[in-house]
This record gives C-alpha cells, structure tokens and sequence, in this order.
C-alpha cells in the first residue's frame, strides 16, 4: 500500500528559529517523497518588478534559489544554511523542495497558504516574545495555530 504523498509548508523569515523550524520538521515531521514548501511574506510595501510572477501560485524549485541573481530579483534572502538543509532532506529523504513567496501580513498570507498550497502540514518558529510584546506586537505563530485549516507545529527558539 503506497503512502501519500504530504505537502509540508515551512514558515521561513531566515531568522535563526525559523531554520531551527526547518532543521526539525526535516530531521522529524518530513519523510521519504514529502514535499517541502519555503514559504517566505515579504512586507507588503517591498516592490520587485518580478512580483506580479508570485500572483499565481508558482513554485519556486530549489535550484533556482540557489542562483544569485533569482534571489536578487526577488528580494529573498539566498542563505546557504537553508538551501543545504533542504539538500540534505531532498538526498537522504527524497523530499521534492520549492518555494512561495507571498506580500502582506505573514499572519494572513500564511493561513492563505495552507489553502493556496494545500498543505497537509506547516511548521513555523516562535520567536518566543513575552506576553506584552506579544500583545503589542501580535504573534504570528499564535494567529496561524489558532486560524489555519490543517496541523501547526510551533518550533521555540532556544
């Protein structure tokens, strides 16, 4: 009998607890064949010429976010801890790895992608703010707990 196939989405703002997400849905939550999804929220005000591309819902493949000049275009950060994160997961596991981009509020445009990209499954970090910052600033991880249509893991930074 043949698994399916699951569709991780992983929330990604290149800080140090959103690859700490990424390190565990990969050595935890993603198996043989799953496909991962980057899914990165510019600010809405950021202006790529580019943009219009991401409307739809292109996937970006993991060789492209290796060339320069793609993350250039875009405005998305080419870090190499990721990209060999999501080599070691795509050798060892088979997982397939792509990105989405989006703009606008991350608390929205995540719950949107859990539907966009129909995931099965999205892991995202907490920056672990206390209770007023919290208030003051809202937390991202809580909205998309409380408001997304499929499983959330909140990975806390160290």
């Amino acid at each position: 009998m043949a698994t399916k196939t699951r569709i991780v989405g992983i929330a990604m703002d290149f800080s140090p607890t959103s690859k700490l997400a990424l390190r565990w849905a990969v050595d935890n939550l993603i198996s043989r064949g799953d496909q991962i999804i980057i899914i990165n929220v510019e600010p809405p005000h950021a202006d790529h010429t580019r943009k219009e591309l991401f409307v739809e819902n292109a996937l970006v493949p993991l060789e492209e976010l290796r060339e320069i000049n793609f993350t250039k275009q875009y405005g998305i950060a080419r870090d190499p801890e990721v990209i060999d994160i999501l080599d070691s997961a795509s050798k060892t596991k088979g997982a397939k790895a792509v990105a989405k981009v989006y703009w606008g509020d991350p608390r929205e445009k995540l719950c949107s992608a859990v539907e966009d990209l129909h995931l099965d499954s999205l892991v995202v970090g907490s920056r672990g703010l206390g209770a007023i910052k919290r208030v003051l600033l809202g937390s991202v991880s809580n909205h998309v707990v409380r408001n997304a249509s499929c499983p959330v893991t909140v990975v806390k930074g160290k």
